[in-house]
């Protein structure tokens, strides 16, 4: 693992995005926290050149069906709602780095199915 790796821990990534968004986003979408299919965890994969790479991992919540068609539209609708609020947890990423916030863009990439109950969307920062 690279440098930032260091700084990118577990536990920094479960501050920057916790546990309880997933719960959040649910109950604002559905009313019901419990009526989402799957749990959101952050993780760091890497830099390369000026570019930090994460993914938004969607691991399916017990007894609920993690399939694609629920996953696939999920970037889009990650970038505008403000419960993921993505612009804010980039500038959060960055300011660990001791960057300001307006010295980055990012962007979220397709969703990935890694297996029938792990989904993963990137997140790549770009470092100005």
């Amino acid at each position: 693992m690279d440098d930032y790796g260091k700084i990118f821990t577990e536990d920094a990534l479960g501050k920057l995005f916790p546990p309880t968004r997933a719960d959040e986003f649910f109950d604002a979408l559905f009313g019901d926290a419990n009526e989402g299919a799957y749990d959101i965890k952050l993780a760091y994969r890497g830099k390369a050149a000026n570019q930090l790479n994460f993914e938004l991992e969607l691991h399916e919540r017990p007894g609920r069906c993690l399939v694609c068609n629920l996953t696939y539209g999920l970037p889009e609708v990650f970038s505008r709602h403000p419960i993921i609020n993505i612009k804010g947890l980039a500038g959060e990423i960055v300011s660990l780095l001791g960057i300001k916030a307006d010295c980055a863009d990012w962007k979220l990439g397709s969703t990935n199915s890694i297996s029938k109950s792990l989904h993963a969307i990137p997140l790549r920062i770009t470092l100005k």
